[in-house]
C-alpha cells in the first residue's frame, strides 16, 4: 500500500501569510501523531528547484496521496502539473491545503480535516 506524505511549502519563509505559525511545529505535530508517513518542508515548490524536488521525490515512489499545505489548491494544481507529469505521478493523488494566514493550531486543524476526508 502506498504512503501518504505531507509537504509544507512556505513561500520562501518571507511571505507575511506564514508569519503567525511555527512551520516546524505544524509538521512535528502531524509527524508525531503518525497521520502521514513522511513530512518535509520546501521553501518554494513553484520554483524550478521545487519542480526538481517534486520529480526526485515522486519518481518511482509508492505514494498513495501527497498533501501539500501552502497556497491555494487550484494554484498548486497548475504549478505542479509539469513536475507531476515528468515524475509519472498521477495528479489526482495530490491534495492541496490552503494554510495561509493561519496560526500553528489553525494550520494543524485544517490539514487534519483534509486528511480525514
Amino acid at each position: 500500500m502506498g504512503k501518504k506524505g505531507l509537504l509544507l511549502c512556505v513561500c520562501q519563509g518571507t511571505c507575511p501569510s506564514f508569519q503567525k505559525m511555527n512551520i516546524f511545529e505544524v509538521l512535528n505535530t502531524l509527524r508525531r501523531e503518525k497521520v502521514v508517513d513522511f513530512v518535509a518542508i520546501h521553501p518554494q515548490l513553484c520554483s524550478d528547484d521545487g519542480d526538481v524536488f517534486l520529480q526526485e521525490l515522486l519518481k518511482g515512489a509508492d505514494v498513495e496521496k501527497l498533501y501539500v499545505a501552502g497556497c491555494d489548491p487550484t494554484m498548486q494544481r497548475k504549478m505542479f502539473r509539469d513536475a507531476f507529469e515528468a515524475a509519472g505521478f498521477d495528479k489526482e493523488k495530490h491534495v492541496g491545503v490552503d494554510i495561509r494566514n493561519m496560526t500553528t493550531d489553525e494550520a494543524v486543524k485544517a490539514i487534519k480535516e483534509v486528511l480525514e476526508k
